[in-house]
């Protein structure tokens, strides 16, 4: 049973004055809309605009010291009134790419809460929609402070939340020596603590604790599928998931194989695996963690995720779903058209080349024995260049990752005979960029739907976020219909644009494109057919 929020009460602004703290109180609007009483003590956000803004609230404690690799826990209480008018700083990570975001401090664990209005919970006092929002970056970077949360509250009229949580080493290393139960998950403990954080508070911001949706982008993505595939650890804390560029039945390293990473890594700050192993970890400065999460890593984008086989995943979704133990609940489930021609670029910026001579050893990395198959089905000549072809291929299918429009496909073919499910492919080719410009056409690259739903999103130092054009906006606008619609109803709907059909057997998904919304075979497109005679141990439905 869903524990609710404590009952509302009035907090007047000379009362916090005259107390001194809030010591015993409930938790609840105040008469200052800038304030909001939380279980934990009072926040102070910001007023603008028609939104409020609470930044930087602390939901679980520092992570540091003996707290490393430790399952989160709740953050202490406050006295006084908390300013929330700042991010924190994001979670430990190096620097990546041509990307903005880079960190050395553990003290990240806080969450960001958007709500319409200047004050009050809504018409008539309505609690609104809530939508949690988890951030992406492979496992190893990323923030909730490059989400500006405030257009998708005001447009969507819902409450918007984000986290940060533990990444990398920090969060998705296995050890021998730390929890079993938990080994590799402590960056999805963090998540599940932030929602246990929402279901305890978000009442008081005006949300409704029971009609709460999870999303997230990659891997943020991701972490939605894993809080989907453990049913016994999260239920109630979510009624709705999206998941945009991750596939829930993507393959994830077990146990043995995440602490044979982890052991690595252990080795190259010299601590081992032994009974001192922990402590010596802990000891460790992060800047040196953190090299050496880059050197055993390498060029590898997958090192640190998820492991399966312990209370915080313990089945992977190619298994958990099929014998229907996830959290049954309605789910968006999409991608872009183009996803890994980032990755692509990505990989040209740190010297890789993509030539026609080398496409089909570039693909054998990945491919091995099919390689000639795949050659054939994607002949390099048909093809603008070396880049767009390999882009292409990896964008249809890659077993090795979960980014991929094939393996988007055979998730909701999987959850479809369970619960209701609606897949998109965003598909607007015109997007703002999102790295330096490669020297080849990107399309809907990885990322490239972030700004339609948060503006200005910018992770790229090289490259400022610009506004949409006309008819990208306007994609935008119906996107957040959509979005927001499904949070507050289970049903994705826009005013004046196609009905969005639920997933059924046919590959029949909505093409998210300027002017062009409507139904396609993504099947077909991304010639999935194919794949699954390839790799039917992955594409099984």
């Amino acid at each position: 049973m869903s524990k609710r929020a404590l009952p509302l009460r009035l907090l007047t602004a000379a009362t916090l004055v005259l107390s001194g703290s809030l010591g015993a109180f409930a938790a609840g609007e105040t008469a200052d809309p800038s304030v909001v009483a939380t279980a934990k003590g009072a926040v102070r956000g910001t007023v603008r605009d028609g939104v409020r803004e609470f930044k930087g609230i602390p939901y679980a404690k520092p992570p540091v010291g003996d707290a490393r690799w430790s399952l989160p826990e709740p953050a202490q209480a406050w006295t006084g009134t908390l300013d929330a008018t700042s991010y924190k700083s994001a979670c430990p990570q190096p620097q990546r790419y041509d990307l903005k975001e880079s960190s050395d401090d553990e003290d990240c664990l806080y969450l960001n809460v958007t709500v319409p209005d200047g004050n009050g919970a809504g018409p008539a006092g309505r609690k609104r929609p809530v939508l949690v929002w988890i951030h992406g970056g492979a496992f190893v970077g990323g923030s909730s402070a490059l989400y500006p949360l405030a257009h998708l509250a005001k447009a969507g009229d819902v409450v918007v939340v984000s986290m940060n949580y533990r990444l990398g080493v920090f969060g998705f290393m296995a050890h021998p020596a730390f929890d079993a139960d938990r080994n590799g998950g402590y960056g999805l403990e963090d998540q599940r603590l932030a929602l246990r954080w929402v279901r305890e508070n978000i009442a008081a911001f005006g949300g409704d604790p029971d009609n709460v949706t999870i999303a997230g982008e990659s891997a943020g993505g991701a972490g939605v599928c894993m809080h989907l595939l453990a049913p016994e650890e999260t239920s109630g804390l979510f009624h709705k998931a999206i998941v945009s560029s991750a596939g829930c039945v993507t393959p994830l390293p077990d146990v043995a194989k995440a602490v044979e990473t982890g052991r690595k890594v252990a080795a190259e700050v010299g601590c081992g695996d032994g009974a001192s192993a922990l402590a010596c970890m802990r000891g460790k400065p992060v800047k040196d963690l953190l090299a050496a999460q880059t050197k055993v890593a390498g060029s590898s984008i997958v090192t640190f995720m998820p492991v399966v086989g312990t209370r915080t995943v313990p089945l992977p979704g190619s298994k958990a779903i099929p014998q229907g133990k996830f959290v049954k609940v309605p789910a968006i489930m999409g991608g872009t058209r183009d996803e890994l021609r980032l990755y692509v670029a990505y990989a040209m910026q740190t010297g890789q080349s993509f030539t026609k001579d080398n496409y089909a050893d570039v693909l054998k990395e990945t491919y091995g024995a099919n390689t000639d198959a795949v050659v054939a089905q994607y002949p390099v000549s048909a093809y603008s260049s070396a880049p767009s072809a390999v882009g292409t291929v990896w964008s249809d299918f890659r077993a090795d990752v979960g980014i991929n429009n094939c393996i988007y496909l055979e998730t909701s073919k999987l959850l479809r005979k369970t619960v209701p499910v609606y897949q998109f492919v965003f598909a607007d080719r015109d997007a703002p960029p999102v790295t330096t410009n490669p020297g080849f056409e990107m399309g809907a690259v990885h990322s490239s739907e972030l700004p339609y739903l948060f503006p200005h999103y910018d992770n790229t130092a090289a490259v400022a976020g610009p506004d949409l054009s006309p008819a990208s906006q306007d994609l935008a606008d119906r996107m957040v219909a959509y979005f927001t619609s499904f949070a507050r109803t289970g049903t994705p709907s826009a005013p004046g644009s196609p009905a969005w059909e639920a997933f059924t057997a046919d590959d029949k998904v909505l093409n998210l494109a300027p002017g062009r919304i409507g139904h396609f075979d993504a099947g077909a497109a991304h010639k999935c057919g194919f794949w699954k005679s390839l790799y039917p141990e992955v594409l099984t439905q």
